[in-house]
């Protein structure tokens, strides 16, 4: 059980009167004069976010007061197992609908990454006895902090072989089978392209190939990209470019936490798992711009740009998914910063071959506070990658429409009869708010997770 929430409380907690501001002054009328009287000589204002904290006749704490601008609006939840005093807390809700939301919201308040550091303040603890769907709340939060913890870690312990080994403990867990190709075995069986973005590291490159469930059910494949490191290869970035290149490998820290909310939910669906895990490094066997490297597909790749590293390795995994035809292919990775100029830090660029798969996407998304946002796989753009040379460039000519550009370069190893998602994310807070602290950041899961709930155990 994550410390910050109890079940089977002997104790009795502490109510939380969750109060949409608007609502706050009919909400006070019907309070007693103590209420009334208290937050009057505190001069509480109602603003969104603020708390109160009321006592009984001999001080002790009874109750609290938050309010917040929209009852929707749960994420401003999180803001309460850091601030709180040590103790038990329940939600008094009148409308028992948010009680999920916000119980997730308080678990993702709660995160805090002590690998290194001990925490700053053990988190309040909520009471989940009155919790619709606790045991979702749970694998929700446990999954979630993994991609954290993932993203969070630096390189020098989440290289190629450490995410391996995460991955392995993850299957063993589960009771999926898992095997890796590594290293010049990459070669011998077509796997070109991982191995030449990966070979110039000491750890080395590999595809991490786990699978779980019925062989009957459908199959659903993730795809991840695991590029732990990003220098940019022989196209150095800049220092400041690289300074957060540890969450290169958010892309496969959110398949593995996808894939555990899956396991643990033990949906009815035969899971494959892939992940490219490479370091893009510069040695004297580095990759090299003008290389034409031979993908899994058969296209040759002329390589514009070696800091075009991802969708590269992401090629020769995505050939090899859709070689079974799965019901559905989600690949995630953090591919371009085009994305984040597109639809900034805190939105999940999706692209999708299936109109109708967005739509019901998009609704998961918004149901769940989780926020994606489609943009086109416009084929107007693809002549962008054109090489004289090869079938493909990795790199457009030019940098207008970054994110759609890359997506179609992927969309070349995925044919339309495959239902496919390609999610371009941040995976990364680059500030502190209530339920998203600074660092790694899990984006699309719970409105991925929802719809794959909802499609295949409704």
């Amino acid at each position: 059980m994550l410390t910050c929430f109890v079940k089977n409380n002997a104790e009795k907690s502490i109510p939380i009167s969750v109060i949409a501001s608007s609502d706050f002054p009919q909400w006070l009328e019907k309070q007693d004069n103590i209420v009334k009287n208290w937050l009057k000589t505190t001069n509480f204002r109602a603003d969104n976010g603020n708390m109160s904290l009321l006592p009984d006749t001999t001080g002790k704490l009874i109750r609290i007061i938050f309010c917040i601008n929209d009852l929707k609006n749960f994420f401003a939840i999180g803001s309460l197992p850091t601030s709180l005093p040590d103790g038990i807390y329940c939600f008094d809700l009148t409308n028992s609908t948010y009680s999920t939301h916000y119980a997730t919201a308080w678990g993702l308040g709660a995160y805090q990454f002590s690998r290194y550091k001990k925490p700053s303040k053990i988190p309040a603890k909520l009471d989940l006895e009155n919790i619709s769907n606790a045991d979702q709340v749970i694998n929700t939060i446990e999954s979630i902090y993994l991609v954290r913890d993932l993203i969070n870690t630096p390189t020098d312990d989440m290289g190629p072989s450490e995410l391996a080994g995460v991955a392995i403990s993850l299957a063993s867990e589960f009771s999926a089978s898992i095997t890796q190709i590594v290293g010049d075995d990459l070669l011998a069986q077509n796997f070109a392209s991982i191995h030449t973005v990966g070979r110039a590291s000491d750890d080395l490159p590999r595809l991490i190939d786990m699978r779980w469930g019925n062989e009957a059910h459908p199959k659903i494949t993730l795809v991840g990209k695991g590029v732990c490191f990003d220098t940019g290869g022989l196209d150095i970035k800049p220092s400041s470019g690289m300074l957060l290149m540890k969450k290169d490998m958010g892309g496969a820290a959110h398949v593995l936490g996808l894939a555990r909310m899956i396991m643990q939910a033990k949906l009815p669906v035969r899971l494959r798992i892939l992940i490219p895990a490479v370091e893009n490094s510069i040695s004297g066997n580095a990759y090299r711009p003008g290389d034409v490297i031979k993908s899994r597909k058969g296209l040759t790749i002329e390589i514009g740009n070696t800091d075009a590293e991802g969708r590269v390795v992401l090629a020769d995994a995505l050939t090899e998914a859709v070689s079974e035809k799965p019901a559905l292919l989600i690949d995630m990775a953090t591919l371009t910063g085009a994305a984040r100029i597109a639809v900034g830090t805190d939105i999940a660029a999706m692209f999708t071959n299936s109109d109708k798969l967005a739509t019901d996407i998009l609704k998961h998304a918004e149901t769940q506070n989780d926020p994606i946002w489609q943009l086109p796989l416009f084929v107007g753009y693809r002549d962008s990658l054109n090489s004289s040379i090869a079938d493909i460039n990795n790199n457009a000519a030019d940098s207008y429409a970054g994110a759609i550009t890359a997506g179609l370069f992927l969309k070349e190893f995925v044919p339309d009869t495959v239902p496919w998602l390609h999610f371009d994310i941040m995976a990364w807070n680059l500030k502190t708010r209530p339920g998203r602290p600074q660092g790694g950041e899990a984006m699309a899961l719970r409105a991925l997770f929802s719809y794959l709930v909802a499609k295949y155990n409704g």
